[in-house]
């Protein structure tokens, strides 16, 4: 069996989108932005089976997507579990959430099993909650914008557009240097897509906002809106030593590119314990887990 598993390209844009649309997920995954983005770095490929889609990271060591799409979708994985099958491969499927899992349940009684990772759940928040930051819980998150605004009263917010991408861009490569990206190689991938992403926000249809402080950008956010009623921010730099500049750019970007919408998802931490910490800080109103499902 044979699949045209297909190179992700800007012209999919419409097509991918779609099927995302219809099935308004939460997840920062789930959008053509993210998968376009990050495909070189895991090899990311898609196909249409039976009506849904589906993607392929990795062929050597596969790893497929929950199918999406309103086909049959007992009949789509039973084709999906042939193709690992034929291949001696095992069955690995990931980005799983748990309806998605117990819609599966439902079809294949007792024949998988998902393992959750704690590292790579999304962290969701009310975005009138980033935005006013009430509460004595984010007491400490208005003191740091208070300094920030005291400090730099010339500051302003822009939303990034071709006039100033410029900017962003050499913001980004003196961040780049300050954190040592070249030293470590999820921060290298990282940095590359963000590069990516700012180059070709018009394209993807990113939504970009910075943050300037003595007429420098200090910072700067990408995102875009979810398929449902949760806005994404996909990427977000500042320079640590400008206090405050987090926090700011975190609120002005919700305040003006994501309104409308109830929920923010800032994406998962990764297990790194500072990034935890921090988004753990904003009080996230939910987690949503993301597991593998292997066979049984």
């Amino acid at each position: 069996m044979e699949f045209n598993w297909k190179k992700i390209e800007l012209s999919d844009k419409d097509v991918i989108q779609g099927y995302y649309r219809r099935a308004k997920l939460q997840n920062c995954e789930s959008t053509f932005a993210n998968n376009y983005l990050w495909a070189p770095h895991y090899k990311i490929r898609y196909t249409i089976i039976e009506g849904m889609l589906a993607f392929l990271s990795d062929e050597e060591r596969p790893c497929v997507s929950f199918p999406l799409g309103e086909g049959d979708l007992k009949k789509t994985m039973d084709t999906i579990l042939t193709w690992f099958e034929e291949r001696e491969r095992p069955f690995k499927m990931n980005l799983v959430n748990p309806s998605q899992f117990a819609l599966l349940e439902e079809l294949y009684p007792d024949k998988f099993q998902i393992e959750y990772n704690r590292d790579y759940s999304d962290y969701v928040y009310e975005s009138e909650k980033l935005l006013t930051l009430s509460g004595k819980r984010l007491h400490g998150k208005r003191n740091h914008i208070n300094k920030f605004k005291e400090t730099y009263p010339d500051w302003s917010y822009e939303a990034i557009t071709s006039e100033n991408t410029q900017e962003c861009l050499e913001m980004a490569q003196e961040w780049r240097i300050r954190n040592g990206c070249d030293e470590d190689e999820a921060k290298d991938a990282e940095f590359c897509v963000t590069l990516k992403a700012l180059k070709l926000r018009e394209e993807l249809e990113l939504k970009g906002g910075l943050l300037r402080a003595d007429g420098r950008v200090v910072a700067f956010t990408l995102g875009e809106p979810g398929s449902g009623d949760t806005f994404i921010v996909h990427i977000e730099k500042a320079f640590a030593d400008v206090q405050g500049a987090y926090p700011m750019i975190n609120q002005q970007f919700v305040e003006h590119e994501a309104a409308g919408y109830p929920y923010v998802n800032r994406e998962e931490d990764t297990g790194a314990e500072g990034l935890r910490k921090a988004k753990l800080s904003y009080r996230p109103v939910m987690l949503l887990e993301k597991g593998i499902i292997r066979l049984k």
